[in-house]
């Protein structure tokens, strides 16, 4: 039970209609789950809106309501507060439920376009084995020092996060690393949280279908910045030309990395190979197990930010040195007859291009690559014709098939897809609609030597098509084409 007055310490109230001076046993922002002694938090989603289940969370017994607007009919003995903004009023009164946890532990929160979950899964890895007890809140999964929590959101929702903030305190975590997301800064899922530091990675076109223009995109991203406080660090990318703009208005302590100018952390690629990459480190000579320029660029976000938490170098980078990357990212295996295959969970035109750049930078050039593409349903449509052309500027071959199509007709995203193809790209491109025959169908055309891509869907181990989840691994599925193949 907790105090209704206390839950409320600095939310914004506009109206207060009944007493403050109750116990609330639970909050709730989705009606199917009020039951008796529950605060309903209304909040204007982007499919329902909370408002029009008021009635129903009392009935099921909610005792007091927090809205943006006062229902027409006020129902006796329930409390009623009007608020300016009950999304941010939820994740403040989340935080003020569970105690705010957040305080207990040194949070730190990712965002960028690309990057966030290896940057995550690393600081997560290399502050284990500096032995602290960690927290993990990634896309592809939760973890609590050695207990995996499936991921549902990349950002969980303000409830469901503050329970597993309070679960890592309850079990002593001294850290916890989070990827936060645009949609989540937007729907202020992270408001009421106290961050330690921020760090960017990188903003390239997506998410044009929520954030609806570059710039508001744009905007999300600084607004985690923008709220960061004196003692917390802020680090960003300068290699990004939206880097800066992160830090224009942020109270933090500003710290830049990069490989191309001068930054507080500073790295320089000397080799770029499967085997790996050879880095000149803040004038260290290192060597670590990622591969491209993308993860050198991740690796120096991580190195900066360690040594922002206090930690000593050379234990940092040793440590980082031994670490494999987050699963489905650059995710490379061999086949038998030398058939290179790399499954990695880039949906970006960007993040398409940091991977077949760093596999042109690497092959000798006698070998074909083949990339298998395509784009999600119910996303940014922009971004289709474009990732066509990328996996055909960087490719010798192309197969656009269907990524999680969820509610369209992947037929026609992968006609959205085959506009950016141009006359000249025709012949090099062929469109399979089935993702696991599009596969099969790259592996039987490749020779020993040659790179095949699998693109877009990484750690996923599901295909969601018509709202159902089917099982689906890109990683599998090459596996078993390697098999038949030997």
């Amino acid at each position: 039970m907790a105090n209704l007055k206390d839950i409320l310490y600095q939310v914004s109230l506009e109206q207060v209609v009944g007493t403050t001076e109750l116990d609330v046993a639970a909050i709730e922002f989705d009606s199917r789950k009020v039951a008796i002694h529950t605060l309903f938090i209304a909040v204007k989603g982007t499919i329902s809106d909370g408002h029009q289940f008021i009635g129903k969370a009392i009935e099921l017994g909610a005792v007091a309501i927090i809205c943006d607007e006062l229902p027409i009919d006020l129902k006796d003995g329930i409390t009623y507060i009007k608020v300016k903004d009950s999304a941010k009023a939820l994740g403040i009164i989340a935080a003020n439920f569970y105690q705010n946890p957040s305080k207990d532990l040194k949070l730190v929160g990712v965002t960028g376009t690309n990057g966030k979950t290896t940057v995550t899964t690393l600081l997560y890895k290399l502050f284990r084995e500096l032995g602290y007890k960690v927290g993990l809140i990634s896309t592809v999964e939760n973890q609590i020092n050695d207990i995996v929590i499936p991921s549902t959101h990349t950002t969980p929702d303000p409830i469901a996060l503050n329970i597993l903030l309070s679960d890592m305190v309850a079990k002593g975590c001294d850290y916890c690393f989070m990827e936060v997301s645009s949609h989540a800064i937007a729907q202020a899922r992270i408001e009421g949280l106290n961050f330690a530091g921020g760090i960017f990675t990188n903003i390239t076109h997506d998410h044009l279908d929520f954030h609806k223009t570059f710039d508001n995109y744009i905007k999300a991203k600084k607004a985690f910045f923008d709220g960061l406080n004196k003692s917390a660090f802020a680090l960003t990318n300068t290699d990004d030309k939206n880097g800066m703009v992160m830090l224009q208005n942020t109270a933090a302590h500003k710290k830049t990395y990069g490989l191309k100018s001068m930054t507080d952390f500073k790295a320089k690629i000397i080799e770029n190979q499967f085997s790996g990459l050879h880095l000149d480190i803040d004038g260290e000579d290192v060597y670590f197990k990622l591969v491209g320029s993308f993860n050198a660029s991740n690796l120096l976000a991580v190195y900066g930010t360690a040594l922002l938490l206090d930690q000593d170098k050379t234990k940092v980078l040793t440590i980082l040195s031994k670490l494999s990357g987050a699963e489905g990212r650059f995710d490379y295996m061999i086949s038998p007859n030398r058939i290179i295959a790399i499954v990695d969970y880039a949906h970006t035109p960007d993040a398409i291009e940091n991977v077949l750049s760093t596999v042109d930078n690497i092959r000798t050039k006698i070998e074909q690559v083949i990339t298998v593409v395509g784009c999600g349903g119910d996303r940014d449509k922009t971004k289709r014709p474009i990732m066509a052309k990328t996996a055909c500027d960087w490719s010798d071959k192309v197969i656009l098939t269907s990524d999680n199509p969820r509610s369209e007709d992947p037929e026609a995203i992968i006609k959205d897809m085959q506009v950016g193809v141009s006359p000249v790209n025709q012949k090099k491109v062929i469109s399979i609609t089935d993702r696991r025959e599009a596969i099969r169908t790259a592996c039987h055309l490749a020779k020993p030597g040659d790179i095949i891509l699998v693109a877009g869907k990484g750690h996923e181990k599901y295909q969601d098509i018509k709202g159902v989840k089917s099982d689906f691994d890109d990683k599998k599925i090459l596996m078993e084409c390697f098999n038949q193949l030997s």
